[in-house]
């Protein structure tokens, strides 16, 4: 009984309670939105609502597993990871046009999004190793031990997670030293790049242009994002249909469940990537801006917990996964408002989908056992 008792104390205790709680308030304001996308209670509101409770139980298991034993992990993870990549290039199942899914016989799976836990784990451990030596060639180590999955998600093609999984890694990457001047000549090249897609877009954007390196969905989403109005019916109507959404919603939106555009079915893919679109149009501009402040709050909550982790690994997995969800969240609303191309990323905790809620309920378990973690006196 004595046992039983620690344990159950040792699992409570595992939990940060400010974020379990800006975790569970995003989980109802997810089924709340839910439930309006579906125009009802139907089998995707009851799997969604499955999907949070796997979510959670993930949660608590990883809050529970301290940080050294994350990062023995790292390592065996990272690389199980790379060779379920290798099997989809190789055996992968083929849907919608994109190689993605992993048949194992037992269970079906998409191992690119374990990666998105697995690389800043491997950088992570790598940088942990090297703490007070990290010289240039360190830097070109975790360079390719990044590009290697970046690479063959890309492969696939998934563009949207394999930016992900970068813009994590690169994090990790950035937080464990490199230097800021290294990052102004990339910054430089970025904006010239982007004013000459924009000063040549009618050039690069004729049917018979070939992007060599980008398949042509993904050079038509460029080109939408460009020039929405050049398919309207077509690749543009993704943008132009949420773009709607989010301008009738107005100041104060149009009320719960009473969404023409979503309502209507105008709104393509409500309940996953463009579910913004949805909440926007029923809860307006004040509620854009509150959804955007809970999010706020998980990110610094998550950047005070990496502020106290006793560890370098500690810091610079909970850096990564705080950054991870502001990376969600940027990415997804740009593309809902057309500021970005569409590229499939879902919305934190409000996008239907089993996969995404698991990886984003593994990473809260990370920052609840990084927040817990005190190591041993010598």
């Amino acid at each position: 009984m004595k046992r039983l008792a620690q344990w159950a104390m040792r699992a409570l205790t595992a939990f940060d309670w400010p974020l379990l709680a800006l975790v569970v308030l995003m989980a109802l304001i997810g089924m709340t939105i839910m439930r309006s996308a579906v125009e009802g209670m139907d089998w995707r509101f009851a799997d969604q609502l499955r999907n949070y409770f796997i979510a959670f139980a993930f949660m608590w298991l990883a809050a529970m597993l301290p940080p050294p034993l994350l990062m023995r992990l790292a390592v065996p993870a990272y690389a199980v990871g790379i060779a379920l990549l290798l099997g989809v290039a190789f055996f992968g199942e083929t849907s919608k046009g994109a190689t993605r899914w992993l048949d194992l016989g037992f269970v079906r799976i998409q191992p690119s999004e374990m990666m998105k836990i697995a690389v800043p784990l491997m950088l992570a451990w790598y940088f942990h190793r090297k703490q007070g030596a990290i010289g240039f060639l360190d830097f070109l180590v975790v360079g390719v031990l990044l590009l290697v999955p970046f690479g063959l998600i890309a492969r696939e093609p998934d563009l949207g997670t394999a930016f992900l999984v970068f813009a994590v890694g690169f994090c990790v990457i950035y937080f464990g030293g490199l230097s800021f001047k290294l990052l102004v000549p990339v910054a430089v090249l970025v904006v010239v790049g982007l004013g000459l897609l924009v000063y040549y877009q009618s050039d690069i954007c004729r049917p018979d242009a070939n992007w060599v390196i980008l398949h042509a969905y993904q050079k038509y989403r460029v080109c939408t994002l460009l020039d929405p109005s050049s398919d309207p019916l077509g690749k543009g109507f993704h943008t132009i249909q949420s773009m709607i959404a989010v301008g009738s919603g107005g100041i104060y939106g149009k009320g719960y469940m009473q969404g023409t555009q979503s309502h209507l079915d105008f709104v393509p893919e409500r309940t996953t990537d463009f579910i913004f679109a949805v909440f926007a149009e029923e809860f307006g501009l004040y509620g854009g801006i509150m959804l955007l402040v809970l999010y706020a709050l998980i990110i610094l909550r998550g950047l005070a917990i990496t502020a106290r982790a006793p560890t370098q690994f500690g810091r610079l997995v909970g850096g990564a996964m705080s950054m991870m969800f502001f990376v969600y969240v940027f990415v997804n609303i740009g593309m809902v408002t057309g500021v970005l191309p569409v590229v499939g990323v879902p919305l934190p905790f409000m996008s239907y989908g089993g996969t995404a809620l698991s990886t984003l309920g593994i990473a809260c378990g990370m920052l609840m056992s990084i927040q817990r973690y005190r190591p041993p006196a010598d």
